[in-house]
């Protein structure tokens, strides 16, 4: 599918939607861990709250004498608060392992259910296996009030300003707020809350704050005592998202995003310092160096282009080294004739005889020139660079100009053109193609005896031209030799048929920059040698330099070896 071919083959499409990828985890995964930590600090803060209220309760149910005082005095307390306390026997009720540990420490439980929204409370009676329990639905003022009362309740139990102060002092582990008495005028409230503490009701003050500190409520109750009043808080409103846990969770999410993009960056770090690896080697002179390739994308095409890069250096450099010393050996030949012709020149006086030798002379400069044509051809082909000027090529048109330009040789073999119908064509460069017809069919009548056939035409998308003859062909085991620059076999096709060795290998470069493949095997017509070459009737652009035809071979490599 295109989507997952680009990500397969684009780094920056795979980068950039890796990145989409986990910053979406990392976002779900920041909002999970908000919820769970918000769940967790609510249930406490829940429970912190209600703990002061519920262990007033208990205190005060304790200092009933009777049963019957027991229950107006529960009766007394759901009125004031609006919801109805009963008492239960702790054992009837499943509690959980870490609710059964906070009534152990006098710490009240609260179970809240979302739907509907309730919460369930229960705390533990002192000295009893009963718990009280109370359903409330939402927090209202009456509630608040109705715990400044029962405060108010407790103290009134201790006489005097100090032993109030102790009083709280002994309880305030029970609320998760302050607790204190202070002055009328410390308040600093306004002349309609003074008169509301003089009518002996509970003031709140509430605080918003939009910065630092958190928003809170202050509750002040009138005191039995004159010109003092009990101050409960303030009292810190629950706050979803605090400075600290926002900046906790940005860094984690920093972190795991980091984490992420590592884990993108790595394997493109990896391939890269694997080319750098084969680069370091290739230039300390190691040019068996191989890159791994992994994937399919720009760094993996890169590796490909390097490995084809290394081959193509090493091929060079061995067939400069091969260049070298066949081009000595092949010059020493002709050399060593012209060196005897002039001694002989200079030797005789016989106009005939020096007529002769000027004779000889030519031929082997001639031969010298061919020679160095062959060679220049050869080193142009094989250094990398050719550009191919390709053009629809009429492979019958190709096969009869050969054939004319072969029977003007005058030699006394017969050449057969058996070309395709006259809508035949394929894509070429048609002089490098005619190079390579003429190159074979020049081979073929060396080594023909009566016959050569010199054949076009297109099959299953890919283009050939063949040529054969009826010579004595050639031994499979010597067949791959014949492409080998300066080489030559030993039976019939010897130093004796002429040649240099170099219009195979010609032919066989020709080929590898037409993307194509040079065979041969045994004609099956005439019983001797058969040239083929194929190449692809339909190549990627009109004009392409080598180095691009070799990059495009190792990438196909690279696919081929993926599936």
């Amino acid at each position: 599918m295109p989507i997952f071919s680009s990500l397969k083959h684009s780094i920056f499409l795979r980068i950039y939607a890796g990145l989409l990828l986990v910053c979406l985890f990392v976002a779900m995964f920041a909002q999970l861990l908000v919820d769970t930590i918000n769940k967790e600090r609510i249930q406490a803060y829940r429970e912190n709250v209600a703990t002061g209220a519920l262990y007033l309760i208990g205190s005060g149910l304790q200092q009933q004498a009777s049963e019957t005082q027991r229950e107006y005095w529960l009766n007394d307390i759901s009125q004031l608060f609006g919801n109805s306390f009963s008492i239960e026997p702790a054992s009837e009720i499943d509690f959980k392992a870490s609710e059964l540990k906070r009534l152990e420490e006098e710490k009240t439980v609260v179970r809240y259910v979302a739907q509907p929204a309730h919460a369930d409370i229960f705390h533990p009676i002192e000295g009893e296996d009963n718990v009280i329990t109370v359903r409330i639905s939402k927090v209202t003022e009456q509630q608040v009030r109705a715990m400044a009362v029962l405060l108010l309740n407790d103290l009134s139990y201790y006489k005097g300003l100090q032993a109030k102060r102790e009083r709280l002092t002994e309880i305030s582990d029970k609320f998760a707020f302050p607790l204190s008495i202070e002055t009328i005028e410390q308040m600093e409230l306004d002349d309609d809350q003074m008169r509301r503490l003089e009518r002996d009701e509970v003031v709140m003050l509430f605080r918003d704050s939009t910065r630092t500190d958190d928003s809170s409520i202050k509750i002040i109750a009138p005191s039995e005592l004159e010109g003092m009043v009990v101050v409960i808080g303030p009292v810190s409103l629950f706050k979803w998202f605090p400075f600290n846990l926002i900046i906790s969770v940005v860094l984690i999410s920093m972190f795991l995003i980091s984490l992420g993009v590592y884990a993108l960056i790595f394997p493109l770090e990896r391939k890269l310092q694997l080319i750098q690896s084969g680069v370091n080697e290739v230039g300390e002179g190691n040019l068996d160096t191989r890159v791994q390739v992994v994937g399919q994308d720009e760094i993996a095409r890169l590796a490909a282009t390097f490995n084809a890069m290394t081959e193509h250096i090493k091929r060079l450099i061995e067939s400069q080294r091969e260049l070298t010393r066949a081009v000595s050996h092949e010059l020493r030949t002709p050399v060593a004739r012209i060196r005897f012709a002039v001694d002989m020149l200079a030797d005789t006086d016989d106009e005939e005889s020096r007529q002769m030798q000027r004779d000889y002379i030519d031929e082997d400069i001639e031969s010298l020139n061919s020679l160095i044509d062959e060679i220049l051809t050869y080193a142009k082909l094989e250094e990398g660079s050719p550009k191919l000027d390709l053009e629809p090529v009429n492979l019958r048109e190709l096969v009869e100009q050969i054939v004319r330009e072969t029977n003007a040789l005058g030699k006394p073999i017969e050449v057969i053109g058996n070309p395709p119908s006259a809508k035949v064509t394929a894509v070429a460069d048609r002089r490098y193609l005619h190079r390579v017809v003429q190159n074979l069919a020049g081979n073929a009548l060396r080594y023909a005896e009566t016959k050569i056939i010199i054949s076009a035409g297109v099959h299953k998308g890919d283009a050939f031209v063949s040529v054969e003859d009826d010579g004595h062909g050639i031994p499979e085991e010597d067949r791959d030799k014949v492409f080998v620059p300066f080489a030559r076999l030993d039976d019939s096709r010897t130093r004796a048929s002429g040649g240099y060795g170099l219009g195979l290998s010609i032919v066989s470069r020709i080929a590898f920059w037409f993307n194509g493949k040079m065979s041969v095997d045994e004609s099956p017509e005439l019983g001797g040698a058969r040239f083929i070459m194929r190449w692809p009737v339909r190549p990627l652009t009109q004009t392409i330099a080598a180095d691009q035809l070799t990059q495009e071979k190792g990438e196909r490599k690279i696919i081929a070896d993926d599936k």
